[in-house]
């Protein structure tokens, strides 16, 4: 066992309630108190993202790393940092007292000599990983294949003008859902990444739509092959890395996935600060999923509302988070998925500790969302409101028009004969919306 790395925290993150100034327990989160008749632990599902938070060492496009991440040292033989990386974040994950973790395969294995030997060493350390999660009892939320760091990626992966790259991510992808089976893992997940384009001047749309709708058809049938029980998952992104993603909101997987007879196969992993960048707000495209079906797990994070880029800050609005939990309970929770922080520390949070400060703050804000979503749930308040503003459509005249019995000549008729002026009906926005204020404050 090696020495821990994170000496400022001894013993697991404990719930102490909203009363306790101690910065590192639960004020909002503990995982045994029954909300909506499931534990708060099963409804939430808290998940680690190991890229951001030991895999990263601060660096961005304008200078070096910041942070205090040992186990990221250069020089060190890649397979030995691997494992000690490993260590590192399974001593977090214990001590933070969290469910899950998620992870690409680069983050685990580094990337080998040959295509052979990163298998090799990916399939060592999910044998490595295998031994920590029997011993700490944490769970793999998800796997993915990262298919958009390495330079054979620059023009994308499915979606490459070149066959052969397509059939190197195809091959990457079928190590990685092995790997992710056998560790039991509750979902996989396909993130565009350069699925998309910087120019339509060089770009066959088409092609490159028909090239991915293929890719998805392989893993789908490779999932199958090998008995995989979770779910495959997209992420939606409208942009960044490249100009224009294929996978920009869930709208548009959704009529991806119709076009190519997968919606049955395949549903959503939303992050929050990728739906702000598509314009819209969390609960929408919670709310869009579930009425198609297609809700599948969250990554827990937040935009800045002045940055038009990813920044994955950890989350802290809870009026944010309530909106986006009324929608997922509403729509009967989560079920494979859960809520994974896909979220990273600012450059100049240095300590390792602030690891904890971060993760403690996001599960705090997402638990204390869960109890405003349950009680306006289950008040019924919005759901009366909607449904009387909605009630004539339960009527003769909507019945009919929803059933196909009523012809445009019908209506107009209709219209004629009663010579009617329906009036507007107030929509109550700002009532309504002082109401969720109302329950962010009294809720306890």
């Amino acid at each position: 066992m090696s020495a821990p790395f994170f000496t400022d925290v001894t013993e697991p993150i404990a719930y102490e309630g909203a009363g306790s100034d101690n910065p590192l327990a639960f004020r909002w989160y503990d995982p045994d108190r029954v909300v909506a008749g499931r534990r708060m632990h099963d409804h939430l599902r808290f998940s680690v993202a190991y890229w951001h938070s030991f895999n990263w060492n601060g660096f961005d496009v304008f200078g070096d790393g910041t942070l205090d991440r040992p186990w990221l040292e250069s020089g060190a033989d890649p397979m030995a940092q691997a494992r000690t990386k490993m260590a590192a974040a399974f001593e977090f994950f214990d001590k933070l007292g969290v469910g899950f973790f998620c992870f690409h395969d680069r983050d685990i294995a580094p990337e080998g000599a040959s295509f052979k030997q990163s298998c090799a060493f990916l399939h060592e350390m999910a044998d490595a990983a295998a031994e920590h999660m029997e011993r700490s009892g944490v769970g793999l939320l998800w796997g993915t294949a990262n298919l958009f760091f390495h330079p054979r990626y620059a023009a994308g992966a499915a979606t490459n003008p070149d066959p052969e790259v397509f059939a190197y991510a195809a091959a990457q992808v079928r190590a990685c859902l092995e790997v992710t089976h056998r560790l039991g893992g509750a979902n996989y997940v396909l993130w565009g990444g350069r699925e998309g384009y910087e120019t339509l001047l060089n770009t066959d749309l088409q092609r490159e739509l028909d090239q991915l709708g293929r890719f998805l058809h392989l893993v789908v049938e490779h999932k199958h092959r090998i008995g995989f029980d979770g779910a495959i998952l997209i992420e939606p992104k409208p942009f960044e890395p490249t100009k224009h993603q294929y996978d920009f909101d869930v709208a548009a997987v959704h009529a991806f996935l119709q076009r190519y007879d997968l919606v049955d196969e395949v549903k959503l992993n939303i992050e929050v600060n990728h739906a702000t960048l598509a314009g819209h707000d969390f609960h929408h495209e919670v709310a869009a999923a579930v009425a198609a079906g297609l809700l599948g797990s969250v990554d827990a994070n937040a935009g800045d509302d002045r940055l038009g880029w990813d920044v994955d800050r950890f989350p802290v609005s809870v009026e944010q988070m309530s909106l986006g939990l009324y929608e997922i309970l509403r729509g009967g929770g989560l079920t494979t998925g859960g809520f994974n922080f896909d979220a990273k520390l600012r450059r100049q949070s240095l300590h390792r500790s602030d690891l904890f400060h971060a993760h403690i703050g996001g599960m705090d804000t997402v638990a204390h969302a869960l109890l405003v979503a349950a009680e306006m749930l289950a008040d019924g308040v919005f759901e009366r409101g909607r449904a009387q503003r909605y009630r004539g459509w339960d009527g003769e005249l909507g019945r009919g028009i929803l059933a196909g019995d009523r012809s445009l000549q019908d209506l107009h008729a209709y219209v004629s004969s009663r010579d009617t002026s329906p009036q507007p009906v107030s929509g109550r926005q700002e009532a309504l919306e002082n109401l969720v204020a109302r329950y962010v404050h009294q809720v306890r």
